[in-house]
């Protein structure tokens, strides 16, 4: 019988983005998708590991992986112009 994942509440962004915040967004985001850890990276082209340490905060992660686990799950990262 398969696992039951229990969607997780979208964070509440307060400030600047780290670590810690953008793995909150992205757990919650694969556990709304109702994907399991193993699911969500073998569709985002990831190792198991890779997701585990983005979601974690835990490790370093290459940008390329970021970038395309937040592509493939739907989650926006923007860039805001600044002031010169």
């Amino acid at each position: 019988m398969p696992k039951t994942i229990k969607p997780l509440p979208t964070p509440a962004q307060l400030g600047p983005l780290d670590a810690v915040t953008l793995g909150r967004f992205i757990r919650a985001r694969r556990t709304q998708a109702g994907l399991g850890i193993h699911e969500a990276a073998a569709f985002c082209g990831v190792a198991v590991d890779t997701l585990t340490r983005l979601e974690t905060a835990k490790g370093d992660v290459k940008l390329s992986s970021v970038l395309a686990v937040c592509r493939m799950l739907g989650v926006n990262l923007v860039i805001e112009p600044w002031e010169e």
